[in-house]
């Protein structure tokens, strides 16, 4: 028998974050506990995706909708690759899926003293340089953060329509020594982007997030760009990876969108074989969202993890990260 467990947390940010789409003070997130009558534990939590209306309410009706059905594609509580497809079945990719497939993962290991790495075919789990993200802001802001994140080897900067290559000037004046991407998330137009990639270039910025609006991707036919282009918002599951082939270089997972460890690894594989590279991201969130995700970025050229970092706290037993270089998840976290 497998008893489900399903709480809603929030969690305060160290300042407001600002994107494209809005700003952020606090992170709400579902946390999914799964236990086994042997008092096996299997823990996991997802944000989900705010820009597809996702909620800490609507997710957890998601899960108490297929509970009973999920339970009993279990023996005995015990979880199998068997359960792990099942779900895929029972919930459509997002943040629902994502926390029920991780914490069976998380249980998986618990289970059978297998980490979750060695399940995912990995030969072994070495420590990550993560993006550290600096939100939009006022030019006195940007410079102030960029100053504090003078410890970050590579930043990632949020832009919009307006803010962009300024933004890159005055982080590139308050740390020169950083590697610099920029993440547009959707607020540009091919007009633009034409017009500031060169810019962006010189001012040696390696990679681009999501310049247009998802399901405009077709904005960027026969572009010429001086800088790799990554899919985020347009890219979700498996089912979206081979359209974007002919637009971005990179596909950014994140197991929100996907729904989970399961179908990250799966779009990693696919990307892989059509040529394309990975980048893992997060929708923020504490060490338990990033943990997972740490065995996706095995394999990513840019690895955005720093959900924690933005946070004013984190969990007990939270991953380590000195600057930049994320550590491995002990087990006592996930995994």
């Amino acid at each position: 028998m497998l008893d489900v467990t399903v709480e809603t947390e929030s969690w305060e940010l160290v300042e407001a974050f600002e994107i494209a789409r809005g700003t952020l003070t606090a992170l709400p997130v579902i946390v999914v506990t799964l236990r086994d009558a042997d008092g096996h534990e299997g823990r996991a939590e997802a944000a989900g995706v705010d820009y597809d209306g996702e909620t800490p309410a609507s997710m957890m009706a998601e899960i108490e909708r297929v509970q009973s059905a999920l339970i009993a594609s279990t023996r005995d509580g015990q979880v199998t690759s068997h359960v792990l497809r099942a779900l895929q079945t029972l919930l459509p990719p997002g943040g629902a899926r994502n926390a029920l497939d991780c914490a069976l993962w998380d249980l998986r290991a618990k289970q059978t003293g297998v980490p979750a790495w060695r399940t995912a075919a990995l030969a072994s789990l070495t420590p990550l340089t993560t993006v550290f993200t600096l939100g939009l802001g006022s030019e006195a802001d940007t410079r102030r953060k960029a100053r504090d994140a003078r410890h970050f080897p590579l930043l990632k900067l949020k832009c919009d329509r307006d803010r962009h290559v300024d933004v890159v000037r005055w982080v590139r004046e308050e740390h020169p020594q950083a590697r610099v991407a920029v993440d547009a998330n959707q607020s540009w137009s091919r007009e633009l982007l034409e017009r500031i990639l060169p810019q962006l270039a010189s001012l040696g910025v390696e990679m681009v997030e999501q310049p247009v609006p998802r399901g405009e991707d077709a904005a960027l036919d026969g572009l010429r760009a001086p800088v790799p282009l990554a899919a985020d918002e347009s890219c979700t599951d498996r089912a979206s990876v081979a359209r974007l082939v002919e637009w971005y270089q990179y596909i950014n997972i994140k197991l929100d969108k996907c729904g989970g460890l399961t179908e990250a690894l799966a779009m990693g594989d696919q990307a892989i074989a059509l040529g394309m590279q990975l980048m893992v991201g997060n929708m923020c969130g504490t060490s338990l969202g990033m943990a997972p995700a740490f065995l996706v970025g095995q394999r990513c050229g840019y690895v955005d993890l720093d959900g924690p970092l933005l946070q004013k706290h984190d969990r007990e037993h939270a991953m380590s990260c000195v600057n930049g270089v994320m550590q491995p998840p002990t087990r006592a976290l996930w995994g």
